[in-house]
């Protein structure tokens, strides 16, 4: 890896941040609050949130296993996602490069911020190649990203390209593990320490079941995190969130209910698909959802629509032609979409 200083911007490596009422005072044994421009009425949503959200991180630390000043909080994962861009990237000079297929994000915010994107096309099992992927780099190649389980394969990745892509690599890789609740392969949150580099993406939107609250995580070394917290907006997480992201976390044993369940849905529901008669191929997925091959993916996607079910139409993404990608939801949900598409073929 490269020294970290080398591969920040200068400007942002030299940036004082702006410092907010509630960094100066972290106390909180004073009553009377008149340094911020408050409303006094109103409580408690009248007052400012924690900017650095410590008492939700110590909490998020203790069940990811890693210490809070490893991890970020942001406005979903995106957030994160951006902030890597304008902390590590100059526009115009330099690139990131990426995978693909894989989730949209990254190309959006590369474009964003006039970050040249490289992509390297994925093989026909969906796998890609660490040598490859290095090979699309060059000096002013800032940022590396992989997702997996992948988005909208949802296939894991193979373990040992990540680790080769993480050794490798003089950048950063930024690796989404957006699903791996619902995935066998453990999160390399356990290897944080080994790999200074690294910058592991996760989400409350999916095992957790709160993407309403729009609560995304970073896990990286302090230095990094440090970074990120230097250029975020000061209250990028608001206290409704921080209050509704700790009930979700008390709920933990209840989320690995879910999650269990929905793996037992989803090998329950790929089955049933692939025995539909407009169905080519249902792909392997280690995620939420599942990727399938369908006779006319257009037709069908809006077929379903007509009859008030929502799926997500792949059919113009590289090396998804013709397939749909598919939630999986209750059983009722499940059933009811089967049983509909076994009418499509009758229509």
């Amino acid at each position: 890896m490269k020294p970290l200083e080398e591969l920040t911007r200068p400007n942002i490596w030299n940036l004082k941040p702006y410092s907010s009422a509630r960094d100066e005072y972290k106390g909180i044994t004073a009553s009377v609050f008149l340094d911020a421009n408050e409303n006094p009425y109103n409580a408690p949503t009248n007052r400012y949130p924690d900017p650095l959200q410590w008492d939700l991180k110590h909490e998020l630390a203790r069940i990811k296993k890693t210490q809070p000043e490893n991890i970020f909080l942001g406005n979903g994962s995106d957030e994160a996602i951006d902030l890597v861009f304008r902390a590590f990237c100059e526009p115009g000079v330099d690139n990131v490069v990426a995978i693909d297929p894989t989730y949209g994000m990254y190309q959006v915010c590369a474009d964003v911020n006039n970050v040249e994107y490289r992509k390297v096309l994925l093989n026909n099992d969906f796998q890609f190649s660490a040598d490859e992927l290095i090979a699309a780099t060059d000096n002013h190649t800032k940022l590396l990203f992989l997702c997996s389980p992948n988005n909208p394969t949802g296939n894991d990745l193979l373990r040992s390209e990540i680790e080769k892509i993480i050794n490798g690599f003089e950048g950063l890789v930024i690796l989404d593990e957006a699903y791996n609740d619902f995935s066998k392969a453990p999160s390399f949150i356990e290897e944080l320490d080994k790999y200074p580099n690294l910058v592991i993406l996760q989400t409350f939107s999916k095992a957790w079941a709160s993407a309403g609250i729009r609560l995304g995580m970073a896990f990286a070394s302090t230095d990094i995190i440090n970074i990120l917290n230097k250029i975020k907006y000061p209250y990028n997480v608001n206290q409704l969130t921080q209050q509704q992201g700790m009930e979700i976390l008390h709920k933990y044993y209840e989320i690995e209910r879910w999650v269990k369940t929905l793996i037992e849905e989803r090998k329950t529901l790929m089955k049933d698909f692939a025995k539909l008669k407009v169905v080519e191929k249902v792909y392997p997925s280690d995620a939420n959802f599942f990727l399938a091959k369908v006779t006319d993916a257009s037709k069908i996607y809006n077929y379903l629509v007509g009859e008030g079910i929502i799926v997500r139409n792949r059919n113009n993404i590289a090396l998804c032609g013709n397939c749909l990608r598919i939630t999986v939801g209750t059983r009722v949900e499940n059933n009811k979409l089967i049983e509909t598409l076994k009418q499509f073929h009758m229509l």
